[in-house]
């Protein structure tokens, strides 16, 4: 360097980057499989790099504009969508090229081409080359000693290509110049740049790197071995207020482990709601598992700190983390790397079954039930039975979603969200529409506070909420306030929101994530930060509503499986197996009645308040006096004299009711 004297700084950052050997991320970082290329994307695919960086010669339309191609970006579903699935050049010939500007001195080092995404279209580049540039003016072409490289391409439209460039190069703008391609089609494509974005040496702190979070969390992808080590870790942290369980096997024999936090762990608590998140449902869309295990991190560092916030969540709350419901579809994309892995490469279970479409499809059997049944006073509208073809053993059902099924019914889950990729959405039940219609707004009962749900988590994220935010693919959520009933959204036969729904008591919403369904590793600290809040103020919803214990007012025992009807909503819960519920419920007045074999109804009015906690409304229900003869009889005892003339009574009333026949 001092032979150079007083050489510019960007000449100084070439010398840098050909000659120095370095890396601007840990060792942990480039274990992973990806880690050949040493620097992280540009972010075409996760829209860090805004459609003001990507240029083009020539485009087709604006569905097809320059804009358009970023990796694994999906087009419309009609043909010739303003949304459309790739760059398209207008002209076919090889002066065409899709330029970036990555905005500062850049090291770039790899190139990702797709084709287009398209059901109609099938173009693809076959073979391209490189050039990299400082002012759009000079353009040098990536050399291989004295020959300019010709990179091979795609094959078919959907496989990722990895082409690394024999040297690294650095430059503001990097150009990708398509040479053939697919014979029958025309010149489309979708890309990410791989680059490290080199430090200003004009700038006084030059190393300073820009954090995306404080919290001192895990932040890169584990595999299972690494996810079982870090649930290990914290279990051993937070002994206290964790446990570690397994709700069953994936197909391949991996265990589905579940987080418990709680300050009783292990146990059913009364009056405690059940929470839960699962994720990793489609094992590529990997976002949520990272984040659940940031959560469980996060959860026992803060506790152990006095963090008040976290203390009474933990306290008052028995929470349950799935980080992976698909641990076999994960391996898969993980060994093909964040970049690589593809739109769906992992989305299926090893047996090749779409989990979001494998619950019971209990929804036809309640619209066929109002559609058939004369007598409405006859209609269940909670606790729908799984039909028997359902639980064959040669149903098509996969292991994990059985396990899953299993995990419901076993525990008195009140809230929960599964977690899953690829969009920037909240969507809510139901999931699937009457009729089968592609598409229709179809709401429960409790439409209002689903879209209460949803919108706590959209508002409260970082990105969501952001009002200049662009589209993912080709739906503008942000109109819809970024939540949607997921019926309008498209259809979903069999999905696990509406199972949990009409199965259970159990209030389940999505949270599509991040537009890129594999983020890569350095992305993670600043995906934390944007759904941190989000992932704990929608758990504090738990505890909105009303909730109590029904008790039989003679022996003060808990009456399980009692119905709680709330008027004006047609759907109802029960009781845990304590006697204790918790209804969600916005703020109001309601009239709320209790039910339950053997015993007189009660009703009372419970009043909900704006505040984070529930309202108390417990019951004491009496026996009819047929219960009180049955238990009585069933034991051998004597009849008391106050049920002798009880039944007395009802007898004679009996009687009386009976219509008189004159001869």
């Amino acid at each position: 360097l001092s032979q150079m004297g007083s050489a510019d700084p960007e000449n100084v950052w070439v010398f840098l980057a050909h000659n120095v050997s370095f890396s601007l991320f840990p060792s942990s970082t480039l274990n992973h499989p990806f880690a050949f290329s040493e620097c992280p994307p540009l972010g075409l695919e996760s829209l860090k790099v805004k459609d003001s960086q990507i240029q083009a010669s020539s485009y087709k339309r604006m569905g097809l504009g320059p804009h358009r191609g970023r990796l694994n970006i999906q087009s419309g579903v009609e043909d010739g969508d303003i949304y459309d699935g790739a760059w398209c050049a207008e002209y076919k010939d090889q002066n065409q090229w899709l330029q970036i500007d990555a905005k500062k001195l850049t090291r770039f080092t790899a190139v990702i081409l797709q084709g287009r995404g398209s059901i109609w279209s099938l173009d693809y580049v076959e073979t391209f080359k490189v050039q990299v540039s400082n002012d759009t003016i000079k353009w040098k072409p990536c050399m291989n000693a004295t020959e300019e490289v010709v990179f091979e391409g795609n094959k078919d439209s959907e496989t990722p290509v990895l082409a690394i460039l024999p040297e690294p190069a650095v430059a503001q703008y990097i150009r990708i110049n398509p040479q053939t391609w697919f014979k029958n089609g025309t010149i489309c494509l979708r890309a990410e740049i791989m680059g490290c974005e080199l430090p200003d040496p004009n700038n006084i702190y030059p190393w300073q790197a820009e954090e995306g979070t404080k919290d001192k969390l895990d932040f890169r992808h584990h595999n299972y071995k690494e996810m079982r080590k870090l649930m290990k870790s914290v279990n051993e942290m937070c002994p206290d207020i964790t446990r570690i369980y397994s709700i069953g096997k994936s197909y391949m024999g991996l265990k589905l482990y579940v987080m418990e936090i709680s300050d009783n762990p292990g146990k059913h608590e009364l009056g405690e709601p059940e929470f839960r998140y699962v994720a990793g449902m489609h094992g590529n869309e990997v976002l949520g598992r990272e984040l659940l295990l940031n959560l469980m991190e996060y959860i026992c560092q803060e506790y152990k700190r006095g963090n008040q916030r976290i203390v009474h969540l933990v306290e008052e709350t028995r929470i349950h983390l799935l980080p992976s419901m698909n641990p076999d579809g994960y391996e898969m994309a993980y060994k093909k790397g964040s970049e690589l892995a593809g739109w769906s490469l992992g989305r299926f279970s090893y047996e090749g079954i779409d989990m979001n479409h494998n619950f019971a499809d209990l929804n036809t059997i309640m619209w066929d039930a109002i559609e058939l049944e004369t007598d409405k006073s006859k209609l269940i509208n909670h606790y729908f039975p799984i039909p028997e073809h359902y639980t064959s053993e040669e149903a098509m059902v996969a292991s994990e979603t059985r396990a899953v099924i299993s995990w419901m019914q076993t525990i008195p889950f009140v809230l929960s969200a599964n977690l899953h990729g690829g969009e920037l959405v909240v969507t809510y039940p139901f999931d699937m529409t009457k009729d089968w219609a592609p598409k229709e707004h179809t709401p429960t009962p409790d439409e209002s506070f689903f879209r209460w749900l949803a919108t706590v988590y959209a508002s409260t994220n970082h990105v969501m909420s952001d009002p200049d935010r662009r589209p993912c693919h080709n739906e503008d959520f942000l109109r819809y306030n970024n939540i949607i009933n997921g019926a309008n959204w498209h259809t979903v036969p069999g999905s696990m929101n509406d199972f949990s729904y009409l199965h259970t008591n159990c209030f389940e919403v999505t949270v599509e994530l991040s537009c890129d369904k594999f983020p890569h590793a350095s992305e993670l600290p600043i995906e934390w930060e944007s759904n941190k809040e989000s992932l704990l103020v929608y758990m504090e919803q738990v505890h909105r509503g009303i909730k109590g214990v029904v008790k039989d007012r003679d022996t003060e025992a808990g009456i399980a499986d009692a119905i709680i009807k709330v008027d004006d909503i047609d759907h109802h819960i029960r009781s845990a197996f304590d006697g204790d519920f918790w209804r969600l419920l916005n703020p109001g007045d309601y009239d709320v009645t209790v039910t339950a074999e053997g015993y007189f109804p009660a009703t009372q009015s419970c009043r909900v308040e704006y505040e984070h906690y529930p309202t108390i409304c417990d019951f004491h229900l009496t026996k009819t006096p047929k219960q009180r003869l049955r238990e009585i009889l069933a034991k051998g005892g004597k009849i008391p004299k106050d049920l002798q003339l009880r039944l007395r009574q009802l007898r004679i009333r009996k009687l009386r009711a009976r219509p008189v026949n004159y001869v």
